[in-house]
């Protein structure tokens, strides 16, 4: 895994990307993740030794569709995610990994909520044309 250009915090292996970032708990206790940006997830996930590190807990549970078409409930979860952009920071919800889940992804609602759009030919997060209508 290479380091792109100065001043992009994305780090690139054949084809798939990853950022690092901090996630926050509801008691300020923070750690940090490396997520692999993964567009074709609706919520982010959190590993299960990060979201009990953090002090998360379920606060619902959600029907998801696997890329398989199998559907599975997971619990959800909102914490405070940083990532190293301008507009990087914000709460957002979390699916709480189970044993298993051993890689952080960041999926498109936390994306669309810190205002960020994945260019897949660039591999970069870039600032999201917002639209007020």
């Amino acid at each position: 895994m290479t380091q792109v250009v100065v001043g992009n915090p994305i780090l690139r292996s054949v084809g798939i990307s990853y950022i690092q970032g901090t996630v926050r708990g509801p008691t300020g206790t923070e750690a940090n993740v490396r997520f692999l940006i993964d567009s074709g997830a609706t919520y982010s996930l959190l590993p299960e030794p990060v979201w009990h590190a953090i002090g998360l807990t379920p606060q619902r549970e959600v029907e998801f569709v696997l890329a398989d078409g199998t559907t599975i409930r997971r619990a959800v979860s909102e914490c405070e995610l940083a990532l190293p952009q301008p507009q990087g920071q914000g709460h957002t919800p979390v699916v709480l990994g189970q044993p298993g889940d051993t890689e952080a992804l960041l999926g498109v609602v936390t994306l669309e909520i810190l205002g960020l759009v994945f260019d897949p030919f660039r591999r970069t997060l870039q600032p999201m044309r917002m639209l007020l209508v």
